[in-house]
């Protein structure tokens, strides 16, 4: 995840510049604003990857006698027969349609959108016994 770091570094660092000389040359505020998200973006992902390097250290990608053997097996568990997937799109859908038709819509959809979430979260939660 070095490699990874280094590289949204650099897009950081120039979404950094680029907002930095667009501020004083344009003083537009709303591409300003873009660009400070942008970079903000950047450096969350920078910060995600260089922490995840720390904790864990190099990938076997990473290092140049690293086979492929290493990284075999299963990648993660994905429920097979779980209906949060459609509820949650369809909740993004009707709160994106919201936006277009009106309030109450959205809010329906950010319902059914957090009904979606929580469903999946805690989908294989099992209470303590």
């Amino acid at each position: 995840m070095k490699t990874e770091a280094i590289v949204f570094a650099g897009v950081a660092g120039f979404f950094l510049v680029t907002d930095v000389l667009y501020a004083v040359w344009s003083r537009d505020p709303a591409g300003t604003a873009a660009l400070t998200v942008s970079f903000l973006m950047a450096l969350l992902i920078t910060f995600f990857f260089a922490t995840n390097y720390r904790r864990k250290g190099l990938r076997p990608e990473d290092r140049r006698d690293g086979d492929v053997h290493e990284r075999a097996g299963p990648v993660d568990f994905f429920s097979p027969h779980s209906i949060w997937p459609v509820t949650t799109a369809v909740g993004t859908a009707l709160a994106a349609l919201g936006v277009v038709f009106g309030l109450w819509l959205f809010l329906i959809g950010l319902g059914v959108l957090m009904a979606g979430v929580f469903g999946m979260v805690f989908q294989y939660a099992r209470p303590q016994a």
